[in-house]
């Protein structure tokens, strides 16, 4: 049996002075369109998660995060079919800008409780059970 590749991703929780976090859905032509995801991406060569993660935000919503204001939060290791995946998630709570999607991509703000009503990639959905325990279990709408 050979071994898939790894394939390194950072991902963060953006989290607003409400407790909300955002996700973004995948805009459709992208692989596993439709399904709602924290905002992040691949790490190019050389480059370390915090670097990748304000660089795809910038890229992804337009906003500016120092690297200095990424805490790790948890992880995710998932075997898709043909690679497997290897996703640290950041909490933030500092940017600058508002977020403005720049793939076509809806976002929504939503506490932590309210992500498991979503469609998320198989990596993404065990997160928020760490999302949940970061933040506590606020019922707003």
């Amino acid at each position: 049996m050979s071994a898939k590749p790894i394939v390194l991703v950072a991902a963060a929780a953006l989290i607003d002075a409400d407790g909300r976090v955002l996700v973004a859905q995948r805009p459709e032509g992208k692989v596993m369109a439709g399904l709602w995801e924290f905002p992040g991406g691949k790490l190019s060569a050389g480059e370390t998660p915090e670097a990748a993660l304000a660089r795809e935000l910038m890229e992804e919503l337009a906003l500016t995060v120092c690297e200095t204001c990424l805490y790790p939060v948890s992880f995710a290791s998932h075997a898709y079919e043909d690679f497997h995946l290897l996703m640290p998630l950041f909490q933030c709570r500092n940017w600058e800008g508002t977020p403005n999607p720049q793939e076509g991509q809806e976002i929504r703000w939503l506490f932590p409780n309210r992500l498991h009503s979503l469609a998320m990639p198989p990596a993404d959905a065990p997160l928020v059970a760490a999302l949940i325990d970061l933040l506590g279990q606020e019922t707003k709408n």
